[in-house]
């Protein structure tokens, strides 16, 4: 029994690996609505009770496969760019996001899984623990970091500093009202820094 224990955990990765691929897969060929367990299941070769028995939803896998190919291209933890100058780190971090944003293949599931959470109570938290969390305490980090140097006023809440950046950039975003472009990146920041500096 414990001979076949590594072997087993290895089975086990590479399914789940191949569960995720498979879902990043059809995330680029078929409109979220259409994505389905049963077609995640075929793609990658496994029963639909394996990915039952590891994910509650189509929107809980939809996330993981995201996160992982996020993790994957970055690395595993979040660090946000310190240059000394936290006005060129926010605007580089705000461009990087409006241009996931304007990229279909990232906007597309992402809009989707964000239906999926104001319905999905688990969800939600699945998304605050695994992505909001972490990306906001890296954020903290580097504007903790602005305040010792005095970028930044010793009293500003910090927590509300990250809501007014990234608030109308996701605002503009989920509602398609306007184009997201490096300028309106560089607007929110100027003008949260006008107001915190």
């Amino acid at each position: 029994m414990t001979a076949q224990t590594p072997a087993r955990a290895r089975r086990r990765e590479s399914s789940r690996i191949a569960i995720l691929d498979a879902t990043r897969d059809l995330l680029g060929e078929v409109p979220y609505a259409k994505l389905t367990i049963e077609s995640i299941a075929a793609r990658a070769g496994v029963g639909k009770q394996t990915i039952y028995r590891w994910w509650e939803s189509k929107g809980a896998v939809v996330f993981d496969a995201l996160l992982a190919a996020s993790e994957s291209a970055e690395g595993a933890g979040i660090e946000l760019p310190d240059s000394g100058d936290l006005a060129k780190d926010l605007k580089a971090v705000l461009r990087t996001t409006t241009a996931e944003f304007a990229d279909p293949s990232f906007s597309a599931p992402i809009r989707a899984l964000m239906i999926e959470i104001v319905a999905d109570p688990a969800l939600a938290a699945l998304y605050q623990q695994k992505l909001q969390q972490p990306t906001h305490e890296a954020i903290r980090t580097r504007l903790r970091s602005a305040q010792r140097a005095g970028q930044l006023r010793p009293d500003a809440d910090l927590n509300l500093v990250i809501e007014m950046l990234y608030a109308p950039l996701t605002h503009r975003w989920l509602l398609h009202s306007t184009a997201l472009d490096d300028a309106f990146a560089d607007s929110l920041v100027d003008g949260v820094l006008h107001g915190f500096a």
